[in-house]
């Protein structure tokens, strides 16, 4: 038996055990999926296979495991996430309203949870600007620019 073969069982044990500390920062299960594959080229040596037929093995159900199992525990992991929009997400819809004149150009609202935020008209209405004091409903962001459309032009009629 070569010294290679005889020793590579350290190899595996260190290849798992970096893979697991990986996948607990990342959580994407790929690092896991490599560490199940390491177990089984571990395996595989204690059987006394060759290290070339060990490092196969190991490639192997790791490629296997990604493919087959990961994408179901991807799901099993997302479904319980928390449905709340947040961030950009959460001011899509929002109403609020009109600090500065709104033009296509530029303004200023005050949205309904007290940010003051940079706002344009969106492309789609035909209104050319939108007084101070009047109600907007936040269309979309541009970069730290929201997108409004008057209340009024927003509700089906």
């Amino acid at each position: 038996m070569d010294v290679l073969t005889q020793y590579a069982w350290i190899v595996w044990l260190v290849l798992i055990l970096a893979f697991a500390t990986i996948e607990v920062f990342t959580l994407e299960m790929t690092f896991l999926m490599l560490a199940l594959g390491s177990v089984a080229g571990l395996i595989s040596g204690l059987f006394g296979i060759p290290w070339w037929a060990q490092f196969l093995i190991a490639a192997v159900v790791a490629v296997g495991l990604i493919l087959t199992l990961r994408p179901s525990l991807l799901r099993l992991l997302r479904r319980g996430a928390d449905p709340a929009r947040s961030n950009i997400d959460a001011l899509i819809g929002a109403d609020g309203q009109v600090v500065l004149t709104v033009t296509g150009a530029g303004g200023q609202v005050r949205l309904q949870n007290g940010d003051v935020w940079t706002a344009r008209l969106s492309p789609i209405t035909e209104q050319t600007d939108v007084a101070v004091g009047e109600k907007i409903l936040v269309t979309g962001i541009d970069g730290a620019t929201a997108v409004v459309v008057p209340v009024e032009r927003s509700t089906p009629q």
